[in-house]
């Protein structure tokens, strides 16, 4: 049953709906003792898994449970935040047709989403530094991407997104859209902008990443598109060069820790430790022998780091310079401890989300609700990148001038290729083939 399961979802290009993208053939090739659904929806301002589990909760509950019995796995576990009322509900209403299946409420704080984080909320088990929740019996599965398993069973490739509008339109929406159309007939859909010089972040507010091409198109990892004014300050901080931060830090970082204490690693037992490494970078020297710049291959870029300092430096933008210099220098992450116990005083440093949005100047839209819609428009072009996911772009299958169907494969991966197919999201002609994309316009 694993492997026509597997087949099943690699024929319909399943990748995790959110982050890196990673293919869900390969995780689900594993045998867990624990399958955790993620509709923690890790940052602010993002409505779709909530509200997807308030409009499928018995399918979900459904697919999760034949993950169960497919994989050999001891439990399911639905894990979401306490304020979902809506989703909680949902799920209450048929969690009792699944005695391996339970509901896991959690408090609303940053980065709750975070895999590793979900991991040791859920069953109490520390993810080795370095390492993956299948290394202490986990798998982790996003909403958005159950559904998709759901549809690939029955036959269907993913060809459809729901995606989070908000910041400043005027009519907030999440929505149901065909994979590769472009950002801007999305905003032009939730009622156009209010931002007089309008820049996008694709994805959530803190690891989402600055798009200035509203025709960008929508991909299988994209969960929402926040309008921003181009000198809002979340822009400008996302947008600070690291040498200029450096500067900042040799004269203003008073090594007051407050990073290293607030870390969602750090507290999990990880020996990472930001401040040590900002005075690394400052002064070529942590004044400690075990700290080491390898270590910051242990920071997951969520960047909570800069919103704990005083200074409003930013650690994690280092992190990622380092690991970018680490990996061209062939030097391989050599941490790989397993941590006993987390930081005695975790669960009193948990990040609370409200305080979070204030910071980040986008308290003004934390609370609008931004209701489901489906797009009804025609898409008259889509544009379908060929890496959509982790790994290795896919290769096309087709030719400029091919009429396709929705739901045709359009690009392939080599079996010896870690990514994931792409099939065509609307019928059309296929116009472009680069080694980017392939452009399908409506109609012959």
């Amino acid at each position: 049953m694993n492997e026509i399961l597997t087949n099943k979802i690699k024929e319909a290009g399943v990748t995790g709906a959110g982050g890196a993208g990673f293919p869900t053939a390969v995780k689900l090739g594993s045998a867990p003792e624990y399958i955790i659904v993620n509709g923690v929806e890790c940052e602010p301002l993002i409505q779709v898994d909530q509200q997807l589990t308030a409009m499928y909760a018995p399918l979900l509950l459904k697919t999760l449970d034949y993950l169960v019995e497919a994989l050999g796995a001891r439990q399911g576990i639905f894990a979401l935040k306490e304020k979902y009322v809506r989703a909680r509900q949902a799920l209450n209403g048929v969690i009792a047709e699944y005695p391996r299946l339970s509901i896991m409420p959690l408090v609303s704080a940053y980065p709750m989403g975070d895999e590793q984080v979900l991991v040791y909320e859920t069953i109490g088990k520390i993810v080795p530094e370095g390492g993956i929740p299948l290394n202490v019996g986990a798998m982790v599965i996003n909403v958005e991407s159950l559904l998709n398993i759901r549809h690939a069973l029955e036959g269907k490739s993913v060809v459809e997104k729901y995606i989070t509008v908000t910041g400043l339109v005027r009519n907030p929406r999440t929505f149901k859209v065909p994979l590769g159309i472009s950002m801007r007939a999305l905003i032009e859909k939730a009622g156009g902008t209010t931002a007089a010089d309008p820049v996008l972040i694709d994805g959530g507010p803190l690891m989402g990443r600055v798009e200035r091409n509203l025709e960008a198109p929508v991909i299988k990892t994209s969960k929402a598109i926040i309008v921003l004014n181009r000198d809002h300050p979340l822009i400008l901080t996302k947008d600070r060069p690291l040498n200029r931060m450096m500067k900042l830090a040799q004269t203003a970082c008073c090594h007051c820790m407050m990073c290293s204490d607030l870390c969602p690693r750090q507290l999990l037992g990880h020996a990472l430790f930001p401040d040590k490494l900002m005075r690394l970078a400052s002064y070529n020297a942590t004044c400690e022998k075990e700290v080491s710049a390898t270590s910051a291959y242990l920071c997951c870029e969520c960047r909570l780091c800069e919103y704990a300092c005083i200074m409003q430096l930013q650690p994690w933008k280092l992190n990622r310079e380092l690991k970018v210099r680490l990996k061209e220098a062939k030097i391989q992450n050599p941490h790989h401890a397993v941590p006993e116990k987390v930081n005695p005083f975790r669960q009193y440093r948990r990040y609370p989300t409200d305080k979070l949005v204030r910071q980040l100047g986008l308290a003004a839209f934390y609370h609008i609700n931004a209701p489901f819609e489906a797009y009804d428009e025609v898409v008259s072009k889509v544009t379908l990148p060929l890496r959509q996911h982790f790994g290795a772009p896919a290769l096309p299958v087709v030719k400029v001038g091919d009429v396709v169907r929705k739901g045709d494969r359009i690009a392939s991966m080599p079996e010896e290729a870690l990514g994931a197919h792409v099939h065509a999201s609307i019928d059309g002609t296929i116009r472009l083939i680069d080694a980017v994309a392939i452009v399908i316009e409506h109609g012959n």
